[in-house]
């Protein structure tokens, strides 16, 4: 059986009738690193899987129900222990498994309160007008780990390659965002919506190099702008540190960086040395120094930005202008093909047996198909930053 179709999953709850409510429930993106690669669950019938989470504190509770199991006994084969997979990624000793207990402890839940400084208070309007915050953490935050190893829990189900961070590391910071809302009595609650966790690498002689690593917004606050508002409020918490050389990302997902290249892009668009004549004349060193100085990106990222900004003033009925774009582009995507080639040719006039890293090269032939592919993926990408920016203007 596959985990994805057994779920019955309630991470934000509310109230007790919540538990009752199986249209706001929802699914994991994945379970691989709970399940293994191929995601399936052996040696049940009718089997249900129940992970539930308190809107606010996230105190957890898991219940496996089935018509029948396999008994080693009868079968001589031994069934998935979904109990032990399961608690292995959740904190020591932090779920529930009575529905009783658990109900108690819903209902006092409404009086957690957000861990750390709030920072940050925004409204959105996208359904119905609600009220969100966000804090800032530090490990030495009072109280505050336990509660981060159960938020941190989720990433196992929506992040890939997920890893939880050492908590001995002061080095660690941590963005929280929450929702506040009235209950039932209208009592102001707090429910956890998302986080994003940075790390503070050295950067010689006497510098930081900040490096998002986590970022994850729960699915039933996601589409609300939350995770580019954790990503701004980063940077903005960064904006006047002078010991900071520039902010980079872990392994951003497809989702995350196209945030990202918005939020970027939106950055930089009014700078000096991203104007329509300038993007023109390409790349410049001005670029990356006014975006480090604006928002402390990298050189990497702030070429992406610049191939962004350049499409976007670019008339793409025109020939000539839209042909020298993708040449430019097409440049960049080619540059270690292009190396390597040199490199080899290089060596062999210096009469070196290069036969077997030939056989390993991709013909050229091959090679501008492949170029042509990349670009047409990347500029599909850039085309939706450029319609979110548009929108926004």
């Amino acid at each position: 059986l596959m985990p994805s179709q057994l779920w019955n999953l309630n991470w934000v709850v509310r109230d007790v009738t919540d538990l009752e409510d199986d249209s706001i429930s929802f699914y994991p993106a994945m379970a691989h690193q709970i399940f293994g690669e191929n995601e399936k669950i052996f040696g049940y019938k009718d089997l249900k899987v129940k992970l539930y989470f308190t809107a606010g504190p996230l105190n957890i509770f898991l219940s496996i129900e089935c018509s029948h199991k396999l008994s080693f006994e009868e079968h001589n084969i031994t069934p998935d222990d979904i109990t032990a997979l399961i608690s292995e990624k959740l904190p020591a000793g932090c779920y529930y498994t009575n529905i009783d207990e658990f109900c108690n402890v819903v209902r006092k839940a409404d009086t957690f309160q957000p861990f750390g400084e709030k920072i940050v208070q925004f409204d959105t309007n996208v359904e119905g007008e609600r009220r969100f915050e966000i804090y800032f953490c530090t490990p030495t935050t009072p109280k505050f780990f336990p509660y981060h190893a159960r938020f941190e829990s989720f990433i196992m189900w929506y992040i890939d390659a997920a890893s939880y961070i050492e908590q001995d590391d002061h080095r660690w910071l941590f963005f929280f965002c929450y929702e506040k809302y009235l209950n039932k009595d209208g009592n102001p609650c707090y429910a956890s919506a998302g986080y994003g966790t940075v790390y503070q690498y050295y950067a010689y002689p006497e510098h930081v190099r900040p490096r998002i690593s986590q970022l994850i917004v729960l699915p039933p606050f996601q589409k609300l702008g939350i995770g580019s508002r954790l990503i701004r409020t980063i940077y903005n918490h960064y904006d006047s540190n002078k010991q900071v050389l520039d902010i980079t990302v872990e392994d951003p997902s497809e989702d995350f960086q196209s945030i990202r290249n918005y939020i970027d892009a939106k950055l930089c668009m009014e700078l000096p040395a991203f104007q329509p004549d300038n993007l023109r004349g390409g790349f410049s060193k001005d670029m990356v120094t006014e975006a480090k100085a604006k928002a402390k990106i990298n050189s990497l990222q702030c070429r992406r930005i610049y191939e962004i900004l350049r499409l976007y003033h670019t008339n793409v009925n025109n020939e000539d202008d839209y042909r020298a774009y993708r040449l430019d582009v097409k440049k960049r995507l080619n540059m270690m093909y292009i190396l390597h080639k040199r490199n080899l040719e290089r060596a062999e006039r210096r009469g070196m047996d290069v036969t077997a890293a030939k056989v390993g090269m991709t013909p050229l032939t091959e090679r501008l198909d492949q170029l042509h592919e990349e670009y047409n993926v990347l500029e599909h990408e850039y085309q939706r930053v450029i319609r979110k920016l548009k929108e926004q203007n």
